[in-house]
């Protein structure tokens, strides 16, 4: 190793960064970019201050975990934005704590209310058609009610 470092020099920093941009555009996660940023700044430092094989190595391995480490610092901000519509795809969990009246009375556990556009079914107690009920769950498409 510390052959091929002394006859090529910060050439063979340079293409295992080439080598890792390439694997990046093979396999798109912007992990080994980074990598390759590091392998650079390595080849860098090689070309200013020429270093033994396992200070370079080592040098290459802090750079990589900073980067590594920064990115992941400011990706994981910014990964889940606040939405304008949280409930955007579920709908039904923004109906908890609602109020509506029966369209289908409450039959053996079982009935409907109308929100907007849709029907939904719902279960709770027996309960009369037109008598007003507040959701208190959601369990997939069927909403859990009770008598307000």
């Amino acid at each position: 190793m510390e052959q091929i470092l002394t006859e090529h020099g910060a050439w063979i920093w340079f293409i295992i960064a080439t080598l890792l941009l390439i694997g990046e555009l093979l396999n798109p996660g912007v992990f080994l970019m980074w990598l390759a940023a590091a392998a650079a700044l390595t080849g860098l430092v090689h070309l200013a201050y020429p270093l033994g094989w396992p200070e370079e190595a080592l040098l290459f391995a802090v750079l990589a975990a900073a980067l590594i480490g920064l990115t992941w610092r400011l990706v994981s901000k910014s990964w889940h934005p606040k939405s304008d519509q949280p409930f955007l795809n579920q709908r039904q969990d923004g109906l908890v704590g609602k109020s509506f009246v029966l369209i289908q009375p409450i039959v053996n556990g079982q009935g409907k209310i109308r929100y907007e556009d849709t029907i939904w079914d719902v279960d709770g107690p027996e309960l009369p058609k037109n008598a007003r009920v507040k959701v208190i769950a959601v369990d997939g498409l069927r909403l859990t009610v009770e008598a307000v």
